[in-house]
């Protein structure tokens, strides 16, 4: 189940790399926020210009998220002017992620961006590991990553880190969970104990469930085991219906995936923080989606992953010749990213290393407790 050093440059080059990013998402976004529909075709790249696949499902359950990811790649490089590479879009729900990486490879794609899903990851990375071809995924399962296949989603583990680190500077050092059963709980709850630790506390109730059905008992077992802040492992939905069975008075904590959605509609989560990839830049990026393809309303929070990946290949082509080989050491740069989910970079595990930011949940929306670092 899928649940996102010391270096011989100076820092005011290693910031003029991070900010590559963030200049063409400045200048693009801004710049297309308040126009129309934009028509303009992508420029034609030139003969011997090098190729970019990007794996996404087309068709069958998963299509709308696949199509967002490929409309937000295109994006990109619209906006970044389109000559840094051909991008091709391929369907891994036709047949298969492993056909349509060897599709890629057989038409000389030199870089691939997806697949969407953990399983998919896994039979992709041998097939490009082979030919030399590096992936970066759009999974958010850590153990999917391999050599030469990098992670670019949204891990639970850090954000948990994050959103327990600022309630313990907070005071709170008895944490419980209530996480639902599978990979992506058991990730959190691993996350929740790392991080009570590191901070001088500990974890003194854990409960899961298996579906919507069984959160409201697993809440009201929680509730009869005294504990500061408690860690609502599950999206907005299923914080509305735990939050009323919870603890009078203990801190509410949240994931990434509150981000998404609009947990202060229940009073009871009303105050409570999670973690989240900044939210600044998102906003501009919807306005952008939405100009370039009416109609299509917005695009889910992951859509992000695919224009991000896009400009971090588009930076990279800059040393990328011609029927050469990718370029693996623009990947590994230390120094990392700023794209519109904010800086990130992969960390030796091929897993990408975030900076979230702490969000408190209101009435209206979300308030910023605690920025994102704009370094690492």
């Amino acid at each position: 189940m899928d649940i996102l050093n010391v270096m011989a440059f100076s820092h005011e080059a290693a910031q003029g790399r991070r900010n590559f990013l963030f200049a063409a998402i400045g200048a693009a976004l801004l710049a297309g926020c308040a126009t129309g529909p934009v028509t303009r075709p992508i420029p034609a790249t030139p003969v011997g210009t090098n190729k970019v696949a990007v794996l996404v499902p087309l068709s069958g359950p998963d299509a709308a998220v696949g199509r967002a990811l490929g409309n937000a790649a295109k994006l990109a490089l619209f906006d970044s002017g389109g000559k840094a590479f051909e991008l091709t879009l391929y369907d891994t729900a036709a047949g298969g992620a492993a056909a349509a990486a060897g599709q890629a490879i057989a038409a000389d794609h030199g870089l691939i961006l997806g697949p969407l899903r953990a399983d998919e990851v896994e039979r992709v990375a041998p097939v490009a590991r082979q030919a030399r071809v590096p992936v970066i995924a759009f999974s958010n399962d850590v153990s999917a990553a391999a050599p030469g296949a990098y992670i670019l989603g949204f891990t639970p583990g850090q954000a948990v880190e994050r959103v327990v680190a600022q309630a313990a500077g907070a005071g709170a050092r008895r944490f419980a969970a209530l996480a639902p059963a599978g990979v992506y709980g058991q990730r959190s709850v691993q996350a929740l104990a790392a991080a009570a630790q590191r901070a001088g506390g500990q974890v003194v109730a854990v409960e899961s469930y298996s579906g919507p059905g069984g959160v409201r008992a697993a809440a009201a077992r929680l509730a009869g085991r005294p504990h500061d802040a408690v860690l609502i492992a599950d999206g907005p939905r299923v914080a509305t219906l735990a939050a009323p069975a919870l603890r009078p008075g203990t801190r509410i904590l949240g994931t990434e995936l509150w981000a998404a959605g609009n947990p202060g509609s229940t009073p009871r989560l009303r105050g409570a923080w999670y973690a989240a990839p900044t939210q600044g830049r998102w906003a501009q990026f919807v306005q952008r989606y939405r100009a370039r393809y009416p109609g299509q309303g917005e695009p889910p929070r992951i859509a992000s992953l695919g224009y991000d990946s896009v400009l971090l290949a588009v930076r990279a082509s800059r040393s990328w010749a011609p029927g050469r080989r990718f370029p693996l050491g623009a990947i590994d740069d230390r120094e990392g990213f700023a794209g519109v989910d904010g800086i990130f970079r992969f960390r030796s595990d091929n897993v990408a290393q975030r900076a979230f930011e702490v969000r408190q949940v209101t009435a209206g929306g979300s308030t910023l407790v605690s920025a994102a670092p704009s370094s690492f």
